[in-house]
């Protein structure tokens, strides 16, 4: 990686490096024992534009960029879920959803449990399970079998009484039930499996060392690794240092801040309508200081042209719940919903034997991780998974044409509703479970999903919805059931007062961001040595 330059590019127009056609898969070339060293960087709630290889104006991430300018970079790179758990099981997997069973982040309430959560629905949310059962064998336990030490940093959230230990990892440093940082992005971190460190110590910094340190561990050993870097951010809550909420205040100011309306609905619920959160544009650059921290020390100890390195979100920005922090166009939606959103994320493959700066648009997801993990590890045969291995389109070659398929039957917290999906080509069709509707999209003519096709593509919609639902059936997907209790109106006026609500306690907070002499919660500010001093 040492003497490769940092390039960023515009993402419209996007011009790929090489074309990609449909073909049909071709095995991988076994690596003599022991592969390379793996690498998997997972950023939560990271949505498909909070980078600045993705084209933003805002975020800045010189070291993720860095990445992607050495990588290949797949436009069309999605998550296996639009919220954590299951996107996160099936990174672990190679299983879809509907396989492994975590549909929906571990710890929300299903069935009649739903009801206390007083959203009115018409729906009633599948159960699901609430841990990764040990039955599944993980990409850990896989390469760990393979002569790999393992190794993850950070996030965890598959289960109460399922430790990354139980699936396969040697070391673990952070990774436990919880599905956000508990104590914050500073000490104390509440974390029993992470010592607090000093006063002003930033958490995904801290992250980046102790995968560092593995790494510095490891050379020399003669022996692989796999390391699993799993940021707690940009999860909620959203914190950075003074410093940087002022360099992004004022970056946002200069580049022309909305003093109008910053939220608009959409459908159920609002979503930001701009890249304008000075304090999450922070939390990204202390993502991105994380991330160089491991390039550094992989170049410094020469280890960079033998690691394969992935790069990617569980799922999509948050626009809307949580803390309404970013914004995703040209896509519609963000984390939790079924739109473009909710699922499309970065999605960047590092391999030190291909060329760099490679553009890729053929679709790939979540569930082809693990696969292509095992193509480099010299395991080509992983029939048994969902995923199949991309490592022929950063080589140069093809994969077959292939159906892609989700399966949410839960609200989200963010406005999503029970659907289900399939993208085939350029082709999506959603469907609804309340309503038992389709949305069928064309994404290369219309990515940012406004107008439905079904009336003009009627064939089209058809053979999606056939291959749709037998997909569901195949896999024994769960399904949500009406709630007998349901009332329209009673919905109807908790969603205007709940938006009303939302919509003026949001819009107040954005511009409090924006005054010079703002201050927030001072549990985490004021104390806090700055991260550019």
């Amino acid at each position: 990686m040492k003497s490769k330059a940092i390039f960023h590019y515009s993402l419209f127009p996007l011009v790929p490096l090489f074309t990609l056609t449909a073909g049909p898969v071709q095995a991988g070339q076994k690596n003599p024992s022991p592969g390379p060293n793996i690498l998997v960087i997972l950023v939560d709630d990271y949505g498909w534009t909070d980078c600045g290889f993705m084209g933003s104006r805002v975020y800045e991430t010189p070291n993720i960029d860095r990445l992607a300018a050495m990588g290949t970079v797949f436009t069309d790179g999605y998550a296996a879920c639009q919220v954590s758990s299951p996107s996160r099981a099936s990174i672990m997997t190679g299983l879809y959803t509907t396989r492994h069973g975590v549909t929906d982040w571990i710890g929300e309430k299903s069935g009649t449990e739903w009801r206390s959560m007083g959203r009115c629905t018409k729906m009633l949310p599948a159960d699901y399970r609430r841990q990764l059962d040990e039955d599944f064998t993980t990409i850990a336990e896989a390469l760990k079998d393979r002569g790999y030490t393992t190794f993850i940093a950070g996030k965890w959230h598959l289960g109460d009484n399922i430790t990354p230990q139980m699936q396969g990892f040697d070391i673990n440093r952070g990774g436990w039930a919880s599905g956000s940082p508990k104590g914050g992005y500073f000490p104390p971190y509440e974390n029993p499996e992470l010592d607090d460190g000093p006063a002003g110590e930033i958490l995904p910094e801290r992250l980046g060392r102790e995968t560092a340190e593995f790494i510095e561990d490891m050379a020399g050993k003669g022996t692989p690794f796999f390391a699993y870097l799993s940021f707690y951010a940009v999860h909620a809550p959203i914190q950075t240092t003074e410093s940087l909420w002022r360099k992004y205040r004022d970056k946002i100011d200069s580049l022309g801040f909305e003093k109008g309306p910053g939220f608009e609905i959409d459908r159920r619920q609002p979503v930001r309508k701009y890249q304008d959160n000075p304090v999450y544009a922070g939390l990204i650059e202390m993502v991105d200081s994380g991330v160089g921290i491991v390039l550094d020390k992989l170049e410094e100890l020469g280890l960079d042209e033998n690691t394969v390195i992935f790069f990617t979100g569980d799922n999509g920005g948050v626009v809307s719940g949580d803390n309404y922090s970013t914004n995703l166009s040209p896509l519609r939606g963000g984390k939790g919903r079924q739109w473009e959103g909710g699922i499309r994320v970065p999605f960047v493959l590092y391999d030190p034997q291909t060329g760099n700066g490679q553009v890729c648009r053929t679709p790939v997801s979540g569930i082809d991780i693990f696969p292509t993990a095992m193509d480099y590890a010299g395991i080509t045969d992983c029939s048994d998974v969902d995923g199949v291995s991309i490592r022929p389109l950063v080589e140069g070659r093809n994969i077959g044409e292939r159906a892609l398929f989700w399966h949410y039957p839960h609200y989200g917290n963010q406005g999503g509703e029970p659907s289900s999906i399939i993208r085939k080509g350029e082709w999506k069709l959603i469907f609804y479970h309340e309503s038992g509707k389709y949305e069928l999209y064309n994404l290369s003519l219309d990515i940012s999903e406004t107008t439905p096709l079904n009336d003009r593509y009627p064939d089209m919609t058809a053979e999606l919805k056939k291959e749709l639902h037998e997909w569901l059936e195949d896999t024994d997907a769960v399904m949500p059931v009406p709630d007998p209790l349901y009332d329209e109106e009673r919905e109807k006026s908790y969603r205007e007062r709940s938006n009303a609500s939302v919509l003026k306690k949001q819009e107040k907070l954005r511009q409090d961001m924006m005054k010079k002499d703002w201050r927030p919660d001072p549990e985490w500010w004021g104390s806090q040595p700055s991260v550019t001093d």
